[in-house]
This record gives structure tokens, C-alpha cells and sequence, in this order.
């Protein structure tokens, strides 16, 4: 009984969490933009995955909790320290997941601070001039509880909930397609960019392994480059998390 009012509890607080925002933002980027998005480190997105993206020009966000790194998962093998410090020097972006990869809304605010700070001194001992600007939570649940205080410590937080961002949009909760083959289709990924255009937004990718057979919530190269040749078609600039909020503001 105890377990099921827990997750009824989460699911209350993931609900309101993706409709009550803590402020309203009003994105002002010139142009529409795209983001693609890499979650907890498999080491075929830290390598493979980033040299895609660096064969069109672009870089991406990679979250990271750093309790997993070197630690491999069911579905792939796991990125290592030394691969974090390379996508860093490389151009792309490292952001915060938490360093246990613990869900946001099993966390009190005490618990929360204690993963991001360890996740930020992770980080720094790695490479003392890599910026922890922003956050993806972990399993795609969101606390409404947590985003005051998420809100302190990033400039956004990236959800799994499916959209485009365009128009006032909630920092601490933004929308993101999923760039995995068992949910996503080219003709998808099409709609979704003209969708971006139509509104100038913000679309923002989500995936996990990069390999030709993907794993369940990976994607294949296939997928990633037709998502890339979509964006260069329509003269979309590739922009990490940190970047496109930049122009979002500007």
C-alpha cells in the first residue's frame, strides 16, 4: 500500500510539474533551432554519436550523473571519465542528471542540492573549466516540488514529454521529441522540424546508445543523420542546451 501511494505521489507531482510553471519565458531566438540530446553516457553516443554530429559542424548536450560513469548498463557499454573531459574539450555541452541518477521526485531539497553539488565536483575534478548550466531529469519524471529550487540551479531543465518548445515556454520543464527508432519515424522527425519552423521553435532531440542495432531507447545513425540532414535542408542551427538558451533570451 505504502509503494502504491508513493507512485501515485509521483505521478501527481510529475503532472503538476509539466503544467504549473514556476514562471512564464518568452523565447526570442531569430530563427528556429534544434538540439539534440544524449542521456547518461553510453559510450557509443560519446563517441560514435558526437563524431556525427561533428561531420555537419554541430555539438550536442550530454547528461551525465557521474555515479554511472565507467559503470556499464544492461543495454550498452558505459562512456568513461576520460570521455566526459573529451566532449567537453570537443565543443560539446556536459549537463547535470543527477550524480546517482536518482529520480528528482524522490528527492527532498536537502537530497537534491547534495546530488547536484557531487555531480558539479564530479565534474570539476575531471576538468576544473567545465560549466554544469543545465539538466535533464532523470527518467523523464519531473517534481513540481523541486523546479523552485532546480530553477536556482540551472538555466533549464529538460523533460522526456514530447513538443516543440515555442512561444512562453517553462525553463525548468522543457519538451523534447524522443531520437529513438522504436518511437520515432522520419516522417516524424519531418513534422517535428516543420512544426519548428512554422512556430520558430525550439526542438529539442532525447536519446541514449547510437548503434545499428539500437537498444530500446537508442537510436541508429541512420535516424541521427536523417534528423541532421533535416536541420541542414531547412537551415536549422545545431545548438547545445546552453547555446540555444542564449539565443532564446537574446
Amino acid at each position: 500500500m505504502n509503494a502504491l501511494w508513493s507512485e501515485a505521489r509521483v505521478k501527481v507531482s510529475h503532472r503538476l510539474a509539466m503544467h504549473v510553471q514556476v514562471e512564464r519565458f518568452r523565447l526570442s531566438n531569430a530563427t528556429p533551432m534544434v538540439t539534440f540530446t544524449f542521456d547518461d553516457l553510453p559510450k557509443s553516443a560519446a563517441t560514435f554519436g558526437a563524431d556525427i554530429l561533428e561531420s555537419y559542424g554541430a555539438r550536442g548536450t550530454f547528461y551525465v550523473s557521474g555515479g554511472l560513469v565507467g559503470l556499464d548498463a544492461p543495454d550498452w557499454s558505459s562512456g568513461s571519465a576520460d570521455d566526459v573531459v573529451s566532449l567537453h574539450r570537443r565543443g560539446h555541452e556536459i549537463g547535470c542528471h543527477t550524480f546517482s541518477h536518482r529520480r528528482a521526485c524522490d528527492l527532498d531539497e536537502t537530497s537534491l542540492a547534495a546530488e547536484i553539488a557531487r555531480n558539479r565536483t564530479y565534474f570539476h575534478s575531471l576538468d576544473p573549466t567545465m560549466p554544469v548550466e543545465t539538466f535533464a531529469y532523470p527518467f523523464g519524471y519531473g517534481s513540481y516540488a523541486r523546479k523552485h529550487q532546480l530553477k536556482s540551479e540551472f538555466r533549464t531543465c529538460r523533460s522526456i514529454v514530447p513538443g516543440v518548445n515555442n512561444g512562453e515556454v517553462d525553463l525548468q520543464f522543457l519538451r523534447a521529441m524522443p531520437l529513438i527508432d522504436r518511437q520515432m519515424s522520419r516522417e516524424r522527425i519531418d513534422m517535428a522540424f516543420a512544426e519548428a519552423a512554422n512556430m520558430n521553435g525550439w526542438l529539442i532531440f532525447y536519446s541514449h546508445a547510437v548503434a545499428d542495432v539500437p537498444s530500446l531507447y537508442g537510436c541508429s545513425p541512420d535516424l541521427m543523420t536523417h534528423a541532421l540532414e533535416a536541420a541542414a535542408r531547412r537551415n536549422v542551427p545545431v545548438l547545445t542546451m546552453a547555446e540555444a538558451f542564449r539565443c532564446a533570451r537574446a
